[in-house]
């Protein structure tokens, strides 16, 4: 008994805290391998492509024509965390309007704004395969969701803006088995 209370004595606090921690990762290890704790490759359901669009407010462009071109890439940052290039799929740009009041109604008509005419909103969609969990799309380690900001670097421009929508695309061999079985029963 006197040697196992020298032996306690030459123990350090360290030595106890070693010993935890390792008897910690020991039992998160064997719930891990049991399948009692889901890892984060377990949480991926599916792998597919994805179309978001970046919405663009109040660009200032004096030049002939918009930088972004449809069938061009971009390359963005997510969170200004450099990602890659991806594939523009398409691009929506509109002069800067205004709301005037008409006279002898309660209506408004939407007309350009002639004292900002230099300035425009541009929704650019982009393409790229995502991993799909329960909580949503996943790009570059990040969750792509509705209000997130994004910037889109090309050549000749650089642009903060905001996913404003995303969709997940669908295999076009998928769509074909759909059509068939609702032409079938078109048939009938």
């Amino acid at each position: 008994m006197q040697n196992f209370l020298d032996l306690l004595k030459k123990i350090r606090p360290v030595d106890f805290i070693i010993i935890a921690g390792v008897l910690i990762a020991l039992i998160v290890g064997f719930f891990t391998f049991a399948n009692f704790r889901q890892t984060a490759e377990k949480q991926i359901e599916a792998t597919s492509k994805i179309r978001f669009q970046v919405y663009i407010r109040s660009v200032t462009l004096t030049g002939d024509e918009i930088p972004i071109h449809k069938g061009a890439q971009t390359f963005i940052s997510i969170r200004n965390v450099p990602y890659s290039d991806l594939d523009i799929v398409d691009v929506q740009f509109d002069r800067k309007k205004i709301v005037l009041p008409t006279f002898n109604s309660k209506k408004v008509v939407v007309v350009e704004d002639v004292s900002q005419a230099s300035l425009y909103d541009i929704v650019v969609t982009l393409e790229d395969t995502a991993k799909i969990t329960k909580d949503g799309a996943v790009v570059g380690g990040n969750k792509i969701k509705m209000g997130l900001p994004i910037t889109l670097e090309g050549e000749d421009y650089k642009f903060n803006g905001i996913v404003s929508n995303i969709q997940q695309v669908v295999p076009v061999s998928e769509n074909h088995d759909v059509i068939n079985q609702n032409s079938a029963y078109d048939v009938q």
